[in-house]
Order: structure tokens, then C-alpha cells, then sequence
């Protein structure tokens, strides 16, 4: 407790210390009865482009970036290839009949980086249209957040199926677009969502299928010895994890979620 309150003291002290310049520079002269504080940042600022748009202060372009970072994790489920690549490794797991092993970190980082493989073109994409430009203060924000929105949703189109994109375009009663490019985000960032858990359950249960067959073979011939006391996940884990090990399992996986994006 003593140290608890010797620590906020400290901390006041610090803040304290930190007020006293602007403090200090707020005084007003007595002999002139003016005032020397200096001017505070404006907190809003617009500037109208030569186009019509408008441009903010970079204090509130910060401060917007600032808030879109919360929304990262929902971007990288949403508009990204995690959702499949996740879920696919814990039916893996499930399927060899490990709980904790590779543990929840080693399977997060690895989803991780191999989406950051997969939508590398995508982000290149972003960068060289986008993000570069908006840099250069060659475009305005509102350029670039449309540059940016493209080839995410032309890869999340390529990665939906028809029947969920149909299916929320009747829920939403959106009417009917032209092209492909019209579908609107709020209509193609659920059906995108609905398309990868289907397809990520479709990889789990092609997955599932050889470890099952060896839970049946080992649960069989220990009924026919008469072993029915032993656990047959016991026997049959380490003849799992050798075929696993055998056919280079991590490698085909990889390869086949990688490729499964086309």
C-alpha cells in the first residue's frame, strides 16, 4: 500500500512538473497587462480542394486513424482469408485429438502470417494506389479510402459464392446491380463471411475423414482382443500424428488453404 501511494505521488509530481511551462506561459504581464500565452492548436480545420472536396486538419485525420486501429481485429476476420485458415487448424487439431497442442498462440501467429501471405497482392495493391499516394499528398482522404476499398472488395467477391451473396441481397432487398463492382460492402461483407466458414468446414471435414478412419480401425481391433477397457484415442494418437508426420502434413495444408484462394 505504502508503495502503491509513494508511486501516485510520483506521478502527480511528474504531472505537475509537466503543467508548469504551460502554466508559465499562460501568466500575464503585470506591467503590460497582456497576456503571453501562446495560440492553441485550432481543433478543426477544413480546407476545400480545387475539386469541391474537403480536406481535415491532420489532428483529426490522426485521430481517425487512432479509432479505425479498434476496428482492425474485426477487419482482419471480416475481409480477410483468417476466418478459413483458423478454423481449419482447430478442426486439424481436433481431428489428430490433440486439445492443447500446438497451443492457441502457435496456431493465431501461424493464421496470421499466412494470411499476410495470401493477401500480399491485395495489400501491395493498396500500398501502390492508395496508401502511397495519400502520403505524397497527391490525393485526398477520400480518394485514397475509395482506391483502398477496391481491390479489397474485388477479393472478397472472388471468394463468395453466388447463392450467400443472393441470399443477402433478398434479406437487405437490395435491388439489382449492373456489375459486380456495384454490390454494396454492407451486402458482400456477411455473404463473404457466410462463404468462408462453408468453406472452411468443407477443408475440416475432408480433413477429418483419414483420422476418423484410423479411430475405427484401432477401436475395432481392440474390441476383437477384448480390450475394452483402453481408451482407443490412447492407441490410436501416435499412429495419427506418425501419418501426419509421414505425408508432411503441415506442408500439404499450407498449401492446399493457399491455393484454395486461387
Amino acid at each position: 500500500m505504502t508503495l502503491l501511494l509513494r508511486g501516485a505521488a510520483r506521478a502527480a509530481g511528474l504531472i505537475l512538473l509537466l503543467m508548469l511551462p504551460a502554466v508559465a506561459l499562460a501568466q500575464t504581464d503585470p506591467a503590460s497587462g497582456v497576456s503571453n500565452a501562446l495560440p492553441g492548436i485550432p481543433a478543426v480545420t477544413v480546407t476545400t480542394s480545387p475539386d469541391g472536396g474537403q480536406q481535415y486538419t491532420v489532428t483529426l485525420q490522426i485521430l481517425a486513424l487512432m479509432t479505425a486501429l479498434t476496428l482492425l481485429p474485426a477487419f482482419l476476420m471480416m475481409m480477410t482469408g483468417f476466418t478459413r485458415i483458423i478454423i481449419v487448424f482447430a478442426i486439424l487439431r481436433q481431428a489428430l485429438g490433440l486439445q492443447t497442442t500446438p497451443s492457441n498462440q502457435v496456431l493465431l501467429g501461424l493464421a496470421l502470417f499466412l494470411t499476410i501471405f495470401i493477401m500480399r497482392p491485395v495489400f501491395d495493391e493498396v500500398n501502390v494506389q492508395a496508401l502511397q499516394p495519400y502520403l505524397a499528398e497527391e490525393i485526398a482522404p477520400g480518394t485514397a479510402l475509395e482506391r483502398a476499398r477496391e481491390p479489397v472488395h474485388r477479393f472478397m467477391l472472388s471468394q463468395t459464392r453466388e447463392s450467400d451473396l443472393d441470399l443477402f441481397m433478398r434479406i437487405a432487398d437490395t435491388p439489382p446491380v449492373a456489375t459486380p463492382a456495384e454490390v454494396p460492402f454492407f451486402v458482400l461483407a456477411p455473404a463473404f463471411l457466410t462463404s468462408e466458414l462453408k468453406t472452411a468446414f468443407q477443408i475440416g471435414f475432408v480433413l477429418f475423414v483419414p483420422f476418423l478412419i484410423i479411430d475405427l480401425v484401432v477401436a475395432s481391433v481392440l474390441m476383437a482382443m477384448g480390450m475394452m477397457m483402453l481408451s482407443p484415442i490412447i492407441i490410436s494418437l501416435p499412429f495419427k500424428i506418425m501419418l501426419f508426420v509421414l505425408v508432411d502434413g503441415w506442408a500439404l495444408i499450407i498449401g492446399s488453404l493457399a491455393a484454395s484462394f486461387g
